[in-house]
């Protein structure tokens, strides 16, 4: 993982140590959107794996889909 993409991690991991206990486990998707996060910025590195971050947190609404949602391969781009 590269050195921004560990800096991307660190607010992610805080999240799910601190906060998570305390608002549920309550995700409309498999993986659940923060290890979604980690797995994407390990495998994407930071631009890429924010950006696909970032756009599976803003589907993740009352009126988007739900169900298993995979991180992309690193060849499928």
């Amino acid at each position: 993982m590269s050195p921004l993409a560990r800096i991307l991690a660190l607010p992610i991991k805080g999240y799910r140590l601190i906060l998570s206990p305390w608002v549920g486990y309550h995700c409309r998707y498999h993986p659940t959107c923060s290890q979604y996060a980690l797995e994407a910025l390990e495998t994407h590195g930071a631009l890429r794996g924010g950006w696909l971050a970032a756009k599976r947190i803003a589907r993740c609404n009352p009126w988007g889909q739900c169900g298993h949602d995979p991180v992309p391969d690193r060849d499928q781009r």
